[in-house]
């Protein structure tokens, strides 16, 4: 406890000794510094109406939208940039102005996955699941293994499609 005593009586009395400090010296404030700072003589102040000097750029050899060892897409009526001489070749790759502002087709997914299945989907295959009888599969009721058929076709069916879509991906566009 006595540390703890003597750092609170320090901290009480140190604003004490400082303003006892300065009450003896009486020394002068210094004046406070000027609010207006007049600029300095080497630069040039802008006057209203006065021709603005632009900053020159350098001019590069190779176009700003041109990204580098990589492929340009085009939309619409958009040009194919070159450099000021017209040697620099570009890869430049045209698609329709309506694909401008959505997802390249490369990038969407069209494989309807559970996570992203619209629920009207859902709920019939929730309804097939609980279903007896004729077209269903189960074990319970007539015609149970036909509805076990129907299922492992159509199954089949979709694999078939989705082993040949990636075979033979579409390339238009």
């Amino acid at each position: 406890m006595l540390p703890r005593t003597m750092i609170i009586a320090a901290l009480l009395l140190t604003p004490a000794a400082l303003s006892a400090q300065q009450a003896e010296t009486g020394a002068a404030k210094p004046p406070p510094p000027p609010l207006i700072i007049p600029p300095p003589s080497s630069r040039e102040v802008a006057l209203p109406g006065a021709p603005r000097v632009s900053p020159q750029t350098v001019q590069s050899d190779v176009s700003h939208a041109a990204p580098v060892n990589g492929v340009i897409t085009l939309y619409g009526n958009q040009r194919c940039p070159t450099n000021k001489d017209g040697a620099e070749v570009a890869v430049c790759v045209r698609r329709s102005a309506e694909e401008q502002f959505r997802i390249p087709k490369e990038l969407r997914n069209f494989e309807v996955t559970p996570e992203n299945a619209a629920w009207a989907a859902r709920i019939k295959g929730q309804d097939d699941l609980s279903g007896t009888g004729v077209g269903s599969c189960s074990t319970v009721g007539p015609g149970g293994a036909t509805g076990c058929f129907v299922q492992n076709a159509n199954r089949a069916r979709a694999e078939s499609r989705a082993r040949a879509k990636e075979a033979n991906p579409d390339l238009s566009n």
